[in-house]
């Protein structure tokens, strides 16, 4: 099998596909059981996953790890601001009584950089306060989009790191319980979505290992991301008024 994608080519596919997903939560609010936006949210599965494969591949190549942490966690911040406007949420956590999806997933992706430091870093931490340490990343990242899941399943696929096939049935333990507790607690329709994220491993497949000669790319992202959040956040206003979307 020719393995013809490099790390520039899935983060565009990552970002096609999160748009799309975005693009079904102004149009179908609320994931409705139809076909068209069910479709255009599966697709949007295959957002998340590779980010997480990323962060891993992340974690495993910087030279500056403390710098990766920092531009991490301030892309966060700002990524907080425009997740809760595009969104309708409130900027204040757990203000109106949610627990979920109270800001986005670069504050999980972030968390998740640090638990891989704990987890695999250099450094003199026991094993009973790596645990702790986990412990109190999963509760300060639970309220995020994708939760402290995505934090669990980052650690797993690293511990499989050079087996896709493990990577992927290692992530897809946590997304199943994921996937429950959303079918049972948040949206039924999202929460039998969410099981598609085992498509992700189609397109990983074919990662070659390379950046891809456009180094620009590597900001895209961080750019794009908080970007078109502001963007549907101001056509949700033009079209629903202040209302949230994600309801």
């Amino acid at each position: 099998m020719e393995k013809k994608l490099n790390a520039n080519h899935l983060k565009l596919i990552a970002i096609i596909a999160m748009t799309v997903d975005h693009i079904a939560d102004l149009l179908f609010p609320g994931f409705p059981a139809e076909p068209i936006p069910v479709i255009l949210h599966i697709i949007g599965r295959l957002t998340a996953p590779i980010m997480w494969f990323f962060i891993c591949e992340g974690f495993f190549y910087t030279k500056n790890l403390k710098k990766y942490l920092i531009r991490m966690f301030s892309f966060a911040i700002l990524s907080h601001f425009a997740y809760c406007f595009a969104f309708g949420i409130n900027y204040l956590p757990y203000s109106t009584g949610d627990i979920f999806n109270q800001t986005s997933v670069i504050w999980t992706l972030a968390w998740a950089l640090a638990a891989l430091w704990v987890v695999n870093g250099k450094h003199n931490l026991k094993n009973w306060q790596r645990y702790v340490i986990l412990i109190l990343i999963c509760m300060v990242s639970f309220s995020a989009d994708w939760s402290c899941i995505a934090v669990m399943a980052v650690i797993a696929m690293y511990s499989n790191r050079g087996n896709l096939e493990k990577q992927i049935k290692s992530m897809m333990v946590w997304v199943f319980l994921y996937a429950v507790v959303s079918f049972l607690f948040v949206n039924k329709v999202y929460g039998v979505i969410t099981i598609f994220t085992f498509l992700v491993y189609f397109p990983l497949r074919y990662y070659n290992g390379e950046k891809g000669r456009v180094s620009w790319m590597k900001w895209l992202f961080y750019i794009y991301y908080p970007a078109h959040l502001v963007v549907i956040g101001i056509l949700r206003l033009l079209m629903y008024g202040d209302i949230p979307l994600l309801d």
